[in-house]
């Protein structure tokens, strides 16, 4: 099969293909770049052998893409402490700690608290699903209506504030 043939068939299903993608990832960006990809793969893979029924492997190509795409997301979004410097979670107790230990992480904890309290409604909400029920990205922009961009950007901000809380407690 030539590439001339592939791209006639590519470009015929180029917004159906999208379209897909789009439904996949929730996000048309992210579609975008999938789609690139997944003609490059079919043109690398038309290049090795020859390819019977060209566009179910497009489709199948493109599916597995964003498949890819959302566990890698998946992934990062359920390391719960990739936004947390380490000397923070090195400051709170463990069973072991000292009584200073565990009263500098109540008060830590105390005022997380009251800076958790004083967010809107959605980044609370935002903030329990993610770090305490350990909800990805996207399921949390599914639950609240919101994209994964929306989420991810709220999530730092809560944890910017969330470590500012923290260093003000240890300067204390």
């Amino acid at each position: 099969m030539s590439q001339s043939h592939f791209n006639t068939v590519f470009l015929a299903q180029r917004v159906s293909l999208l379209r897909t993608l789009q439904r996949m990832v929730d996000n048309p960006s992210t579609a975008e770049d999938l789609l690139q990809e997944t003609y490059l793969r079919v043109i690398r893979a038309l290049r090795e052998r020859p390819i019977e029924h060209l566009e179910p492997f497009v489709f199948q190509t493109a599916r597995n893409l964003a498949l890819d795409h959302l566990r890698a997301r998946r992934a990062q979004a359920r390391n719960l402490v990739d936004d947390v410097p380490e000397q923070i979670l090195h400051n709170v107790a463990a069973p072991s700690s000292s009584a200073e230990d565990a009263a500098h992480a109540e008060q830590l904890l105390t005022r997380l608290s009251i800076s958790i309290g004083q967010l809107t409604a959605r980044q609370q909400r935002i903030f329990i699903l993610s770090r305490l029920h350990g909800a990805s990205y996207l399921e949390i922009a599914e639950q609240l209506n919101v994209s994964a961009s929306t989420v991810q950007k709220e999530l730092k901000l809560i944890m910017a504030i969330c470590v500012g809380v923290a260093n003000r407690l240890n300067r204390d």
